[in-house]
């Protein structure tokens, strides 16, 4: 099948209400806001998190904008544990699935808030050729190599540098995976800095390099529910998504090499949408593979140069009025929309994740794309910098 992306890039929908202006009423970090002016000067602190099985401590930090908006994160896996924004009424809560402490991300988790690499997403049968040679990776999902197999990125401690600047606060994690680490050549020095500033937007940029071509491809793995505290299911969340094509897969969820259009399917998000409106649509043969969605969407471009930015996703949650708008430097992303999620999991606050309790929105080149030489490059070249950054905007909807 052939498949022609058309040159034309996504606009946020109009009627968002910032969480400026909601933070003007007064603000706290979490409960309602307090009526104290609702500013305050952006900060960022860091803390003990406990340590690895290795003994290795761990810190968590916090950082906070002059809207009242607060992030935790920690240099464990780069987790963001803790997420919080208003609603419409001015309520903060928590809007990202996880642990209340380290020992529960140290279990097997379904990478909560991580960041994941080297390689996100799947490769199949955990097996690439490059330049000539042929390597092999850790098989740890089915017959193929997810997330950077079985210690990616999201197991180890990344060194921590905290910084300021006049329109926020930020982290900057650091890693270098060894060579031949997990399987994949050369040495790759990678950092992830995270920025929350004072537009109401996380800012989340990556930059890599490497002694030996080796194929990169970082992204976050935060779970979202923004009716807040995982309350109820995700399936009211309404989803648009700027993209004409999924790349479909077969039944171990590795692309197939085609395009697939949208239109007609469920994976028709171009207009907003409910997740649950099509979800269990299981004629549908994408449906059956997935569960659900577990599909990156190849997203459409004006310019489809590495460095422009587009309006990749909206979501909007009804009953609070929280919105998430997402720009990408990517060209996919994978909607994943919590299919394994089962009610085994106590996360924060005894909150129970049941089955489909949290959304993925992972921005990402193409799942296994080394063995697919007709999507986007994913590999890295001694000389070479891999840069790219995602943005995720909040705000409200009246």
């Amino acid at each position: 099948m052939s498949f022609t992306l058309p040159a034309r890039v996504g606009r946020a929908a109009v009627g968002l209400t910032s969480l400026a202006l909601v933070a003007a009423a007064g603000c706290a970090s979490s409960g309602t806001m307090a009526a104290t002016g609702g500013r305050s000067a952006p900060s960022i602190t860091r803390a003990p998190f406990g340590t690895t099985r290795e003994g290795t401590p761990v810190e968590i930090f916090t950082l906070t904008n002059r809207h009242g908006i607060e992030m935790r994160a920690t240099n464990y896996g780069g987790l963001i544990v803790s997420l919080k924004t208003a609603d419409r009424s001015g309520r903060f809560d928590d809007i990202v699935l996880g642990y209340d402490s380290l020992a529960g991300y140290l279990r097997d988790t379904p990478y909560f808030g991580a960041i994941v690499g080297r390689y996100g997403n799947r490769i199949a049968k955990g097996t690439f050729t490059l330049d000539g040679q042929t390597y092999k990776l850790a098989i740890n999902n089915g017959p193929n190599s997810l997330h950077g197999g079985l210690r990616g990125f999201d197991k180890v401690v990344w060194t921590p540098e905290t910084f300021q600047t006049a329109s926020g606060v930020g982290l900057k994690l650091t890693y270098t995976s060894a060579d031949m680490e997990e399987g994949y050549p050369g040495a790759l020095t990678a950092t992830v800095t995270y920025t929350l500033n004072d537009r109401d937007e996380l800012v989340v940029e990556y930059r890599a390099t490497t002694t030996k071509a080796t194929p990169v491809n970082l992204t976050q793995h935060s779970y979202w529910n923004l009716a807040g505290s995982a309350s109820r299911d995700i399936l009211g969340h309404v989803l648009t998504i700027d993209a004409d094509a999924i790349t479909p897969v077969d039944s171990t969820l590795i692309p197939t090499g085609e395009l697939m259009p949208v239109s007609g399917t469920p994976f028709d998000f171009r207009t907003p949408t409910a997740i649950g409106a099509r979800v269990d649509q299981r004629q549908n043969q994408q449906i059956r593979f997935g569960g659900g969605y577990d599909h990156n969407f190849v997203l459409n471009r004006r310019d489809p140069s590495a460095d422009s930015m587009a309006h990749a996703v909206r979501v909007v949650e009804p009953t609070s009025g929280r919105t998430m708008d997402i720009w990408t430097m990517e060209p996919g992303v994978q909607f994943y929309s919590g299919n394994f999620l089962d009610g085994s999991i106590t996360g924060k606050d005894g909150a129970v994740y049941h089955y489909r309790y949290g959304l993925a929105l992972e921005t990402q080149h193409f799942p296994d794309s080394p063995n697919h030489p007709n999507f986007p490059s994913t590999i890295l070249r001694p000389g070479d910098t891999y840069h790219t950054r995602t943005v995720f905007a909040f705000g409200v909807q009246r």
